[in-house]
């Protein structure tokens, strides 16, 4: 579908109706799109047009002051001088849990802590506690108790936790119930070798503080993904963590490296998603916004991408956006091999006090890449840099006329520091190595 008035679209007439004709055709990885799927889909676009932000407002200047405050002691060009057993947060997220010692007594304090557009993501704050026993995944009609997946299928709110370090090797693709938190603090819990993570169709679901890694295509087959429903899946992508048609998402602090297919993909009306403070490495495809240039309903999409580092081996697409809005704001940047940010079909962009090194390869200086469009279409298309820094002649070629209005509330708004900063504001991306008693 395409657009014609992209500021219609963006901030007050997104038509209902249209998203709703075209539920039933989006089978969704379901060989059988049935009648308690496609209520899961009608329930999950009217939780995404709520989780929407159709009332632009200005930019406040509340997240700086907590960058400020987070930076403070900044030394040396960037490094913070850390007296033993001092705090180690430095960015203002890490700054609303790190600094406690009693974290994992606390453990749920994490909750309040999402910024971006997936502020308010509580997770499993609401529920018990899920302690994970058995890193084994040997039945994914009646999965077994104690493991991974017979939690993330359960219909109650959970915070899931692991009582030991482990590697799981997913036989197909796990797929999330709403309202779940996996919070891998405290020991060294590794999806790897096997399936990837499926938020399809739910709300709410925080990822913190794992590793996924090598994840590979899966047959697919008969999958329990809630008490009450089994599906017929067709073949997974070998994405790492897939979200389609989901609202409020959080991942922070996890490392994602070598999957078949995307590191993180968002597609299908996905929005109120915040990823931050994760760390990727040794990957072509890493980070899809919007999967189809014909799916304009990807409009509501909203993602802020902050305190990230792309680093080792990481070649497109951090993000790769289509439609919807994309807030890109203090991340590293190191040595891409073919593009950082791109996209396609006309999204906002907003690159804010982001790093960027580029290679010594002469072609592979520029930051930015537009597809499937000419010079005359693109240069309308509202991409912006401010603050950012750039290395070794990288350099980002804006378009389209300043923002006068942005989706941003009070809440949602990540303003930034200077690209100087975000050797600080990064240095502890991916999953942290967290000690009980001490803070992490």
């Amino acid at each position: 579908m395409e657009l014609k008035n992209r500021n219609c679209i963006l901030l007050v007439c997104i038509p209902i109706i249209i998203f709703v004709a075209r539920i039933p055709s989006l089978h969704a990885n379901y060989a059988k799109f049935d009648e308690i799927v496609e209520k899961r889909a009608e329930s999950s676009l009217v939780a995404a047009l709520q989780a929407y932000k159709p009332d632009p407002v200005a930019v406040t200047s509340e997240f700086t002051k907590e960058v400020e405050e987070s930076i403070k002691g900044v030394k040396n060009g960037g490094r913070r001088e850390l007296a033993e057993g001092q705090c180690l947060s430095t960015n203002p997220i890490d700054s609303c849990w790190r600094c406690d010692p009693k974290w994992a007594a606390n453990r749920k304090k994490l909750a309040d802590c999402a910024k971006g557009f997936g502020h308010g993501t509580t997770g499993g704050k609401d529920g018990k506690f899920y302690i994970v026993t058995d890193p084994s995944d040997d039945n994914v009609v009646d999965p077994k108790p104690g493991t991974l997946r017979h939690a993330v299928i359960q219909e109650e709110p959970l915070w899931i936790i692991f009582r030991n370090s482990m590697t799981i090797k997913l036989s197909q693709e796990l797929i999330f119930n709403s309202n779940k938190t996996i919070d891998g603090r405290g020991k060294e819990v590794r999806v790897a070798y096997g399936a990837g993570f499926t938020i399809q169709f739910v709300q709410n679901v925080i990822i913190h503080g794992i590793r996924i890694h090598d994840i590979k295509p899966a047959s697919g087959g008969m999958i329990r993904d809630s008490l009450d429903h089994l599906g017929i899946r067709t073949t997974s992508d070998g994405d790492a963590i897939s979200m389609f048609g989901s609202s409020n998402i959080w991942i922070d602090h996890v490392s994602l490296a070598r999957c078949s297919d995307g590191l993180i993909d968002a597609i299908m009306a996905s929005t109120a998603i915040t990823i931050s403070n994760c760390k990727f490495n040794h990957h072509n495809d890493v980070m899809l916004l919007g999967g189809s240039d014909g799916y304009g309903e990807d409009s509501i999409m909203q993602v802020t991408v902050a305190f990230n580092r792309f680093g080792r081996g990481c070649v497109q697409r951090m993000p790769r956006c289509r439609y919807g809005f994309a807030h890109i704001v203090n991340n590293d940047y190191s040595q891409w091999k073919k593009y950082a940010i791109g996209g396609s079909a006309q999204p906002t962009i907003v690159s804010q006090g982001n790093r960027f090194k580029a290679s010594d390869d002469i072609n592979l200086k520029e930051v930015t890449h537009r597809d499937y469009s000419e010079e005359s279409e693109w240069k309308n298309w509202q991409w912006t840099s401010e603050g950012d820094l750039f290395l070794n002649g990288a350099f980002f070629v804006p378009s389209g006329s300043p923002l006068k209005q942005t989706p941003f509330s009070k809440n949602t708004t990540l303003e930034y520091k200077p690209g100087s900063f975000v050797g600080t504001l990064t240095r502890y991306a991916g999953a942290l190595s967290c000690s009980i008693k001490q803070a992490c």
